[in-house]
């Protein structure tokens, strides 16, 4: 059996350029053993876990997609709202929800208190996300690049 203490895992942090975008996060599968690059699906594990805590008034991350991921959160403080492809919907602790591969979210703190939650995804490899308000996409193959480009013709360059 392999364990962690999540209260002893270092919180990561990240904020975008501009501050608009902020979190931190324990990487708790990580904690366990678990590989990211790696293409051994024994040492990727088959889903990843993270404590995520978002400040008051920031948003986790840019509004996106899983090509085939499936997320699982479940709020454990605090409030905030969730941008979906049908608008937004407020949470708070204690609530759970999923997006499958394909549908949008967006995450953003607009309480007083951090919102805290778990993500459990399943992280496919080959897995591409695409950013719908900058129209990009990211891809990992197994690293991670971004990219944007014109759409192509099926038959581009093959005849």
């Amino acid at each position: 059996m392999t364990k962690v203490n999540t209260n002893q895992l270092a919180e990561e942090p990240w904020s975008s350029p501009k501050g608009k975008f902020a979190g931190a996060g324990k990487e708790v599968s990580e904690g366990l053993g678990r590989k990211p690059q790696s293409m051994d699906l024994n040492e990727r594990h088959p889903f990843d876990v993270e404590i995520c805590r978002i400040p008051p008034g920031k948003t986790a991350y840019p509004y996106h997609l899983h090509s085939a991921q499936w997320e699982f959160y479940h709020v454990l403080s605090g409030k905030g709202l969730v941008r979906h492809q049908d608008g937004t919907t407020p949470i708070e602790s204690g609530d759970a929800f999923i997006f499958k591969p394909n549908e949008p979210h967006q995450l953003t703190n607009n309480g007083s208190e951090d919102l805290v939650f778990y993500i459990v995804a399943d992280n496919p490899i080959g897995e591409s996300v695409y950013y719908p308000d900058s129209k990009k996409w990211g891809v990992r193959s197994p690293e991670r690049r971004l990219l944007r480009s014109e759409a192509l013709d099926y038959y581009d360059g093959e005849e």
